[in-house]
């Protein structure tokens, strides 16, 4: 029986290495695959807050057609990483599509207004690398999309670098391959350029993003290179020293759309700087910028239905452009790093500062747990085109505080339920300040609770194939979490709305700067610091007090995979 089981998994593997897509890498400031240079032409693929890489016959239907114009990439914003998305992904990856894929989740994003880079985030970042860092048209991770929106915003963009900085250390940990990590900016005029330029800069490789895509929509109706905007985007962006790109672009002003900024994109004046283009959005909206749209008028129902003119333009325009690139072999990288920016009126992060990133105990510690395996989940509609994927409602949180969790947690016993991505508002506000000075890390428990080992209930099924949580028993009590059902709003970040907003459509240099002066900027900025470790703090406390954890993980280990090992034989 054993030797049956392990000749399928080794079949499957042989299988799924012949049908590998060749995967993305980043040398100096271009992508490459299969040792060519690598140019995106991309379109956005999320209309609804559910997951859109779930129901395997819907993927087939969409990449067929988007091969059929050139596509060999697409935008998806959210997933569920308790889902199964090994049929889309396959779909995709016959098509030749790569798929770009953000890490957070709708309540799990950098949030401008009251920046944090916490525990739960990481975490939550985690379960979606783990998933998806194993699919070989995994092109690359966003570490967040508009997280700065306005032209006040800057102070959050140091918790968007200690963001990447320790998943890239998460990455390393598992031995991952080095999947590229960027960061999807607005267009606000205010901050040209010193956002791309600051999430780029430094000394350490490992703090920077490995790509920065723009949300443009300056290029509107009949325009020309010069005057669209995009010989200053240029500009501002010659010698960058990682790919740039633009991961929203196609702007409509009403009419059919042409997307003439394609041929200057891939254009001589562009390609030795730029690497493509995502273009908003493949399915059909209220925003009226969808490239196709579905019978009955819902989203993702069956077989997509070309919109057109729209839908040959750019067809048209992607099957005449052919850029010449470099190959990976004789490429010699010669940009480097720009310096990082001082504070200005609009810019208001000043210099290298130091970063708000975990400490380095936390990162080790779920690098080691055993994380939930995505299980394959049945409904009603299971061979239907209708996508039954949506985002699942959140339990109860475990609190993250308790020595029994991050015992649990590091001897591989807990799944995080409470980071499972049920509630679709993007977090708001809490009445907790983030004023520089202020102490975000401090818990209102920092004592640890004594943990039994008895009170822990799992059983061997729940270990290895279960995605619900493994119930813990503890003195610790927990808060139910709120769930709300998705709105519109939700997806008010990267939706075009036909504003000068820098989102929206049209260009956004005409904007003001209303930011604080030079020196209150200063203040802000050189006051940030890296957040107290509630986790590391109390698992320090529970090993130089109880001293006996690991030895009784061990055990607990021990018995797990003898048990194991007796069924199969």
């Amino acid at each position: 029986m054993f030797t049956s089981i392990f000749g399928a998994v080794l079949t499957a593997c042989f299988a799924r290495n012949a049908l590998a897509i060749p995967t993305i890498s980043v040398k100096g400031a271009k992508f490459f695959a299969d040792g060519e240079q690598f140019f995106l032409k991309g379109v956005a693929y999320q209309g609804t807050p559910a997951d859109p890489l779930i129901n395997t016959v819907q993927c087939q239907l969409d990449a067929k057609s988007m091969e059929e114009i050139g596509t060999n990439s697409i935008r998806v914003y959210h997933v569920d990483p308790y889902s199964d998305h090994d049929g889309c992904m396959k779909a995709f990856s016959d098509a030749g599509i790569y798929i770009w894929l953000d890490l957070d989740t709708f309540n799990t994003t950098v949030v401008q207004t009251n920046p944090a880079w916490t525990e739960e985030q990481f975490f939550a970042f985690t379960e979606v690398m783990d998933v998806f860092q194993r699919y070989d048209n995994l092109g690359g991770f966003w570490i967040g999309n508009e997280v700065i929106n306005t032209a006040t915003g800057s102070l959050a963009a140091p918790y968007v670098k200690a963001a990447t900085t320790d998943m890239k250390a998460y990455m390393a940990a598992k031995k991952y391959r080095q999947i590229p990590i960027g960061y999807s900016a607005a267009d606000i005029a205010e901050l040209r350029p010193m956002l791309q330029n600051y999430l780029s800069c430094g000394s350490k490789p490992n703090q920077i993003i490995d790509f920065f895509g723009l949300n443009s929509y300056e290029w509107c109706g009949t325009t020309t290179y010069e005057s669209s905007g995009y010989s200053n985007l240029q500009a501002m962006s010659a010698g960058y020293n990682i790919p740039i790109f633009f991961s929203e672009t196609g702007c409509n002003v009403g009419g059919e759309r042409t997307f003439d900024d394609q041929a200057a994109i891939f254009g001589k004046e562009m390609v030795g700087t730029w690497s493509g283009s995502i273009v908003y959005e493949w399915v059909q909206e209220v925003n009226d910028y969808g490239l196709v749209s579905y019978p009955n008028g819902q989203i993702y129902s069956g077989a997509p239905t070309p919109i057109q003119p729209d839908y040959d333009n750019l067809s048209k325009q992607w099957k005449t452009i052919t850029p010449s690139g470099v190959a990976l072999a004789t490429y010699k990288p010669s940009d480097s790093p720009p310096p990082c920016p001082s504070a200005t009126l609009g810019w208001q992060v000043d210099g290298d500062v130091p970063l708000p990133t975990l400490a380095p105990s936390i990162i080790s510690a779920v690098a080691a747990s055993i994380k939930p395996i995505a299980t394959h989940r049945p409904t009603s509609s299971e061979n239907s085109a209708v996508p039954t994927g949506t985002v699942p409602a959140s339990t109860p949180p475990i609190d993250t505080r308790s020595s029994t969790f991050v015992t649990a947690m590091s001897l591989g016993l807990i799944i995080y339920s409470s980071l499972m991505p049920g509630n679709s508002k993007k977090p708001k506000p809490t009445s907790t300040s983030s004023a520089p000075g202020v102490d975000l890390g401090i818990v209102a428990n920092p004592e640890p609770t004594s943990l039994s080992f008895t009170s822990l209930k799992l059983s061997l099924s729940d270990l290895v194939c279960s995605s619900t949580s493994i119930s813990v028993t503890d003195s610790v009590s927990s808060t139910s979490a709120s769930t709300s059902s998705p709105s519109a709003s939700d997806f008010s970040t990267n939706t075009p709305t036909g504003s000068n907003s820098g989102t929206g459509a049209g260009p956004s240099s005409t904007g003001t700067s209303s930011s604080a002066s030079p020196s209150s900027s200063k203040s802000a900025a050189s006051a940030l610091k890296p957040q107290p470790n509630s986790l590391y703090k109390v698992w320090t406390t529970f090993v130089t007090s109880g001293g006996h954890g690991g030895i009784v993980g061990l055990a607990i280990i021990t018995v797990l995979l003898g048990t194991t090992v007796a069924v199969f034989l």
